[in-house]
């Protein structure tokens, strides 16, 4: 369907608002400003500033209000190819993507996310501000997160407890391999959940090769779905693994404010020496059980915090 989208200032969208007034829908889609049809396309605005207009002749409600600033062209990735590499064409259809959060932050869990978005949902994701997770403030994060659910996006989370991480950790995986198993699972259940669609490919945001994804895979007796795709930064170019990395830091962010509230602390993110401090001020209020529960305690930063209590 012919599309065209706009990124116009905010008087200019209460102008539209106006001007549509008649034809506006009772009910316009989530994070939407309004939603207004008329005989040329649907017009939707939404709070990022961007105004979807979609249909059969799009062009001419567009060109009343400004000019076409279709979203940039998607950069040219310039990292290695490998064979699991995805073609561009990939973004543009339907297809799921997967990400992860909280691998690099000493306390909180891992959480790893998988949605299935279609091509015909990637422009109103785009619109309401769909991007990099990274580039992203909490707030931000959670107001999408919730935008997401409203769309009845189909998606999988899985959060790993910091007791099972580091156990898993004891007992000789690395945290690739950890990841590996928690992308796998979240892949597999998002595809039971869609059956029987099937998605154009399965796109991870890379954290290894995808030959020692595959070895930690066989070594548990698991195989690499259909049609799997690798690519690092893929949340800069696939709407799909951007989604995913939203619902995945979302979870993330909530368990973090959680561990805040049982703790009465503040719990940094990272593992800088604020977080040393942090992980201190737990062992000598709670002891080294509740590091246990609420960190990745093969991290230096356990170290650290117990040269910094004794």
């Amino acid at each position: 369907m012919p599309q065209v989208v706009l990124k116009l200032p905010s008087p200019t969208i209460a102008k539209m608002k106006t001007y549509y007034a008649a034809q506006q829908k009772a009910t316009p889609p989530a994070s939407a400003l309004f939603a207004a049809k008329t005989n040329n396309c649907t017009i939707t605005a939404y709070r990022s500033g961007k105004v979807l207009f979609q249909g059969q002749k799009p062009e001419v409600e567009a060109e009343k209000w400004g000019k076409s600033s279709s979203d940039s062209p998607q950069k040219k990735n310039s990292g290695k190819r490998h064979a699991y590499y995805p073609d561009d064409t990939l973004f543009t259809s339907s297809h799921i993507g997967s990400d992860e959060a909280g691998t690099g932050d000493y306390f909180g869990p891992i959480t790893v996310a998988a949605a299935f978005v279609t091509k015909e949902q990637i422009p109103q994701l785009k619109a309401i501000g769909i991007k990099d997770s990274k580039n992203l403030s909490d707030a931000q994060i959670t107001n999408l997160a919730k935008d997401i659910v409203a769309m009845k996006i189909p998606y999988s989370l899985l959060r790993l407890p910091n007791k099972k991480y580091n156990q898993w950790q004891r007992k000789g995986w690395s945290q690739g391999k950890i990841k590996t198993l928690l992308h796998h699972q979240a892949l597999n259940r998002l595809l039971k959940k869609i059956a029987p669609e099937k998605p154009e490919g399965l796109l991870i945001d890379q954290f290894s090769e995808p030959h020692v994804y595959q070895k930690h895979l066989q070594s548990e007796n698991q195989q690499l779905q259909e049609h799997v795709y690798f690519m690092t930064k893929a949340e800069s170019y696939s709407i799909a693994v951007a989604t995913a990395s939203i619902i995945a830091r979302s979870s993330f962010v909530k368990a973090m404010d959680q561990i805040e509230f049982d703790t009465g602390l503040p719990i940094p993110k990272g593992a800088s020496g604020k977080v040393d401090r942090a992980a201190a001020a737990i062992l000598e209020a709670y002891g080294e059980p509740k590091l246990e529960e609420i960190a990745k305690v093969h991290f230096a930063n356990t170290q650290k915090a117990k040269k910094l209590v004794n």
